[in-house]
């Protein structure tokens, strides 16, 4: 009789503590986290360029990207099949 290993030594997929998402919910969770980051990355450089060093920056900053990253989530979701289909256009993906 042969004993199989138990499936116990096998850590679990997860970040953070939190079980990972299957594959399918790729093409929001990038959108996702791309909006975030390029938001949060233009939102202050133009809250910079705009008012500068001011006591309040953080604040404007927080307020601009949040209304910034309500934009550019739906876009990007909205945008991006066409950006891929655009890409594949000018890039050999295979």
């Amino acid at each position: 009789m042969t004993m199989s290993k138990p499936l116990s030594n096998v850590a679990p997929r997860t970040f953070i503590g939190t079980p990972k998402l299957p594959a399918k919910y790729a093409t929001i969770v990038m959108p996702f986290f791309l909006s975030i980051l390029m938001s949060c990355i233009v939102s202050g450089i133009s809250t910079f360029n705009g008012v500068g060093a001011v006591s309040q920056f953080t604040e404007l900053w927080l307020g601009a990207w949040f209304i910034s990253w309500a934009v550019a989530f739906p876009t990007l979701l909205i945008v991006l099949p066409f950006v891929r289909k655009l890409t594949g256009a000018f890039v050999d993906l295979r």
